[in-house]
């Protein structure tokens, strides 16, 4: 990341042009859509490419030498798993915070299986016909060992195939807990990117001109410590609102999900039917590496209002600090 933006241009031969390096945790999507839409919005660009990248299966593990320390040791940091495992604010892991909320708003087990067993069978329709709905958006990438590819990666790694025999299975991960590892997401990898311009450039640059595709408002909320899963709600109704729309009015939704609860707990207080929101597949399935993640979400929100004709869409995602960001978007034509 010291080079970040510079680095990516010069590579994408476009060496010229810089930019800077943004991390929000888990709300780093929408924040990099917030930017980028209101230095578009300020008129200091007309065109801006908005990158995601992560990496979370294993992550740099970080020593700090300490010669005077007992033994001779220092230190050891993990950034990766360090900061799922404790909040420095709030004291506790994040798998807490679901179980703090699944014990707040009397969310079961069960209720848990159900959800993550529905997104398993949404994700799995993005599946159907050789992955058609992916390959619209998602492009392979070679791997290389010096100047020889050694392999492709195509598609989705990692992805637990999920049953309500399977589901039952498990063992909830903490003591006299509800959540399991079926029923939260898992750390991966992913790199994920978006074009965003004026409206006269997009029209130059879109494969498809008569399909256009507007971010109509953001929003960011904090809740109290430790629920973070239920930020999803308070964002997505301040996004609903700057863009003056309700719930309602939505003809698709996408959330940032990293446990069932999350989406069990939007479902209820927004009154949304759960079966039409991710109906393609959510980071509980897919993974997640906290930069692309939002990222991925809406472009596949978006894939979603075109098949259905248009019309608006909200994606909302929680985010490390009990915190959640989201984002109204509006697909015509």
């Amino acid at each position: 990341s010291f080079y970040g933006a510079p680095w990516l241009a010069g590579m994408i031969g476009a060496p010229t042009i810089t930019g800077p390096t943004l991390s929000q945790a888990c709300a780093t999507s929408a924040r990099l859509v917030a930017n980028a839409t209101l230095e578009i919005e300020a008129g200091q660009r007309e065109c801006i490419l908005a990158v995601g990248c992560d990496r979370t299966s294993n992550g740099p593990h970080v020593y700090y030498p300490n010669p005077q320390g007992i033994g001779g040791m220092g230190e050891a940091e993990n950034p990766v798993f360090d900061n799922f495992n404790i909040d420095p604010w709030a004291k506790q892991p994040m798998i807490q915070t679901a179980e703090n909320v699944a014990a707040k708003e009397k969310i079961s087990r069960e209720e848990q299986d159900e959800m993550t067993l529905l997104r398993y069978g949404q994700y799995e329709k993005s599946l159907a016909n050789d992955r058609a709905f992916q390959k619209r958006y998602m492009l392979g990438v070679e791997l290389k060992k010096g100047k020889k590819v050694i392999g492709t990666l195509e598609a989705d790694e990692g992805i637990h195939p999920t049953t309500v025999e399977g589901l039952a299975k498990l063992r909830p991960v903490q003591p006299d807990g509800t959540v399991t590892f079926g029923s939260q997401t898992h750390p991966a990898d992913g790199n994920a990117g978006m074009v965003l311009c004026t409206k006269d450039r997009a029209a130059k640059l879109s494969t498809d001109p008569s399909i256009s595709i507007q971010v109509l408002s953001f929003a960011e909320a904090r809740v109290e410590k430790a629920l973070m899963p239920m930020a999803v709600v308070p964002a997505g109704r301040d996004a609903l609102d700057r863009a003056g729309v309700k719930i309602g009015d939505c003809a698709a939704i996408t959330t940032h999900n990293p446990f069932a609860v999350n989406d069990v707990y939007f479902s209820r207080e927004m009154s949304v039917d759960p079966t039409k929101i991710n109906r393609y597949g959510s980071p509980l399935i897919w993974g997640h590496p906290q930069g692309p993640t939002g990222l991925r979400a809406m472009i596949e929100l978006i894939e979603d209002l075109k098949d259905a004709g248009g019309g608006i869409g909200l994606f909302s995602g929680c985010a490390a600090g009990d915190t959640g960001m989201a984002v109204v978007l509006k697909v015509g034509g």
